[in-house]
């Protein structure tokens, strides 16, 4: 199977997972009573505050208007009822950014180096995480910031630092997780630094990979505060002067007050989950629950757990010092999406894990290329890929929100945290 081919068909089961069911449920579902009432704020002008950068807002915002949306529903509750088909848009640029994700991991394991095959597994692994589907289908950011992310170091390993500044710096325009990929550029440059005589192209290439992303960093939030121009909910976090500043001084103070509010947020809650849990899936969480149909952010089982194994490989041909310089990124990657939870005190849930488990999965795949014969390694993938859809089709009720009857349901509860 050629290159192309290969990413047609990743293409096409994304979209086809991604729109399946499509605007089901037709009631709010987790945090789209936050972001949806942010959304609405770009309509209605009034000021209101998040503690996550604006841009997945400001996108979602943009494209309704295409659509005629309206803000007219209050987000008040899970479980409210919409009253007409427009919340669809909002819901349609997170569902493709998710629905791309499988073909953009297919082209970074190509460019580091994975065999075609290879490629198209991990491809294909993500596209059968149930996980990332549930979080890319619903007014929420993270489909944005990993699909921009991921797309940043497409480009920064094409040697293209342009568009992987911007592409980096619109994934930390998202949420400022997305400066994760940035730090991991900047790494790479620095070990670059050490080990090349070409100082000019470093120093070059540096300052693209650090001002273009400050600049659309900084031009989001300009667009940002052009939009909400009148008073709203939000000035009961700013100072009273806040209107009359100059956008510079806006845009600090109101990135000191979004650092404020993260490290006041230490309410608990029965869903979440500390980092040391993340890998093992031990705590998933409810999204919206109507009778007897649910959606769980609940991942692949088979996915999820396979890639913590592999990041155990990883880890130890690393330590063993066995490691090649493509499993020493990628485990390196994976550690940087993870281990700075350490030190984060605000209440976290399973699915700041997204990120960490997609390079966990990367590394599986490169793990059993590099330790495995062709044949072996062909056997490992086929049944790693059957063993994934298999468990994605019998955990798709979940994802979906399909009814299952009490006894279905306890089937899948194969965790006691998983209640």
């Amino acid at each position: 199977m050629n290159t192309k081919k290969s990413l047609w068909i990743l293409l096409g089961i994304g979209l086809a997972t991604h729109f399946l069911f499509f605007g089901h449920p037709n009631q709010t579902v987790f945090d789209e009573v936050h972001f949806g009432k942010f959304v609405s704020g770009y309509y209605t002008h009034e000021y209101y505050f998040d503690i996550h950068p604006p841009l997945g807002k400001l996108l979602i915002a943009g494209f309704a208007k295409l659509f005629d949306f309206k803000p007219e529903f209050s987000f008040a509750e899970i479980g409210d009822e919409f009253p007409d088909s427009k919340y669809m848009a909002l819901r349609f640029l997170p569902s493709l950014a998710g629905s791309l994700m499988p073909a953009v991991i297919f082209l970074l394991a190509l460019q580091l180096g994975f065999s075609r095959r290879a490629a198209f597994a991990a491809g294909l692994l993500i596209a059968l995480e149930n996980g990332i589907l549930v979080q890319t289908r619903f007014i929420l950011m993270d489909g944005f910031l990993i699909l921009f992310g991921f797309l940043s170091l497409i480009f920064y390993f094409r040697k293209k630092p342009t568009p992987a500044g911007v592409f980096a710096g619109l994934a930390a325009s998202i949420k400022w997780t997305g400066l994760t990929f940035l730090a991991l550029i900047l790494t790479v440059e620095a070990i670059k630094l050490f080990r090349t005589k070409n100082l000019r192209q470093i120093f070059s290439s540096g300052l693209k990979l650090t001002i273009i992303p400050l600049a659309v960093y900084f031009s989001v939030f300009a667009l940002h505060f052009a939009f909400l121009s009148k008073p709203g909910p939000g000035d009961a976090y700013m100072s009273q002067e806040f209107h009359e500043k100059s956008v510079l001084n806006k845009f600090v103070e109101l990135n000191k007050e979004m650092y404020r509010s993260n490290q006041r947020l230490t309410a608990d809650h029965p869903y979440s989950s500390r980092w040391y849990s993340w890998p093992f899936m031990a705590r998933p969480m409810f999204y919206w629950v109507d009778g007897d149909a649910r959606i769980y952010f609940l991942g692949n089982p088979i996915v999820w757990w396979a890639s913590s194994a592999g990041i155990l490989m990883g880890l130890a041909l690393t330590f063993l010092r066995k490691a090649d310089k493509t499993i020493f990124l990628l485990t390196g990657a994976y550690l940087l999406n993870l281990l700075p939870f350490m030190e984060i005190k605000r209440v976290m849930f399973l699915y700041h894990y997204m990120t960490a488990m997609i390079f966990a999965v990367l590394v599986l795949v490169y793990v059993v290329e590099k330790t495995y014969d062709g044949r072996r390694a062909k056997i490992i993938f086929t049944g790693l890929v059957l063993a994934s859809l298999a468990s994605f089709l019998y955990f798709a009720p979940l994802t979906y929100g399909l009814r299952l009857s009490p006894k279905e349901y306890e089937r899948r509860v194969l965790l006691p945290g998983w209640r």
